[in-house]
């Protein structure tokens, strides 16, 4: 009952906070002076566009640009009715892409679920790969094993994701027929799920999880080494050493529950790094992800496109973060619902 009570608390808190994000980013992406549409009609008046303007000015009061900026707000949330009626973010409108002339939830259809899958696979890396040497690094402390592991993560850190990217696009291709580029065969994109087209995402899923990871496992594993040094040198390990307890028992019973709690309080921020520093890697890869469109937006101050981008982004980070907190209340009883709450 407790917990149900905190997991709706932070629930509420949750949505608070992506209100409160949607206004920032809403306030940021319209600090640049000027719109897609006012420099389109710049340029169309320059060369002499009659036509062109006409459409522009017709797209400018459709889509609410017109009016003052507090009042786009409200109409692109949804909390207040525009030009369409009440038919705003909360009502699932996500708006239309100036630069592609097409509604935004086209051109981020099925590239939400491939983010979304990529990055699922990198996060999956992340832990298959840091915790079992993170812990081993620890154990076998200023050993060959702990320098080894020290190597590795060193070199995950400071290799450039889009320059490993690269290498593997051409050795990957050309000593294990690894497929170049995108997240699909060619000829299932547009077609409906079959194992085929399955078994075609999972190969092509190898190099991206292995690029857009690589870093995120090489810093949390040197993260969890230090966590788990720092309660090795702690008495209650000391105490249970000369209780007689295993040494493979005693890591997992104590130290590794204990430094993991970092483990579990990154999955809030894993999933939004890896989606903002896997745009380049997005790009040089050719995946089929929501990067290039956000890169795209960003550079063409296409407003709906890259607020909804970001928006996504955003609420990932929340219910991971949400997520984190409701797991860390259940793996760690040193944690109070009380005073988290307060």
């Amino acid at each position: 009952m407790m917990f149900l009570r905190y997991a709706i608390y932070r629930f509420i808190t949750m949505l608070l906070t992506l209100w409160v994000v949607s206004l920032l980013i809403f306030v940021i992406i319209n600090l640049p002076p000027g719109d897609y549409l006012s420099n389109q009609i710049a340029e169309l008046r320059a060369t002499g566009q009659a036509e062109g303007v006409a459409k522009a000015e017709f797209l400018r009061t459709e889509y609410a640009l017109d009016r003052p900026i507090w009042e786009q707000y409200l109409i692109w949330v949804g909390m207040a009715p525009g030009p369409q009626g009440w038919y705003g973010l909360i009502q699932g409108n996500f708006g239309w892409s100036f630069e592609f002339d097409r509604p935004v939830d086209e051109i981020v259809g099925d590239a939400l679920w491939l983010t979304v899958l990529v990055n699922l696979a990198a996060v999956l890396f992340v832990y298959v790969v840091a915790l079992p040497l993170g812990v081993l690094a620890a154990a076998r402390s200023e050993t060959w094993v702990d320098y080894s592991a020290a190597f590795v993560g060193y070199l995950g850190l400071a290799t450039p994701n889009f320059l490993l990217a690269l290498m593997l696009f051409y050795y990957g291709n050309k000593y294990f027929d690894l497929p170049i580029g995108g997240l699909m065969d060619p000829r299932f994109e547009g077609q409906p799920m079959t194992w085929d087209k399955v078994y075609s995402i999972l190969i092509h899923l190898i190099v991206p999880t292995f690029v857009i990871g690589t870093s995120g496992a090489a810093a949390m594993m040197q993260r969890l080494r230090a966590n788990m040094l720092d309660e090795l040198s702690k008495p209650y390990v000391e105490t249970a050493k000369a209780k007689g307890l295993a040494p493979a028992k005693l890591l997992a019973k104590y130290p590794l529950r204990m430094a993991f709690n970092p483990f579990v309080a990154d999955i809030g921020n894993l999933l939004p790094s890896m989606i903002s520093g896997s745009v380049l890697v997005s790009v040089v890869l050719g995946l089929q992800t929501i990067g290039p469109s956000l890169l795209t937006a960003l550079k063409s101050q296409d407003q709906f496109l890259a607020g909804f981008i970001l928006m996504f982004v955003a609420l990932l980070t929340l219910i991971g973060t949400m997520v984190s907190d409701l797991l860390l209340v259940l793996l760690d009883p040193r944690i109070r619902y009380g005073a988290r709450n307060g």
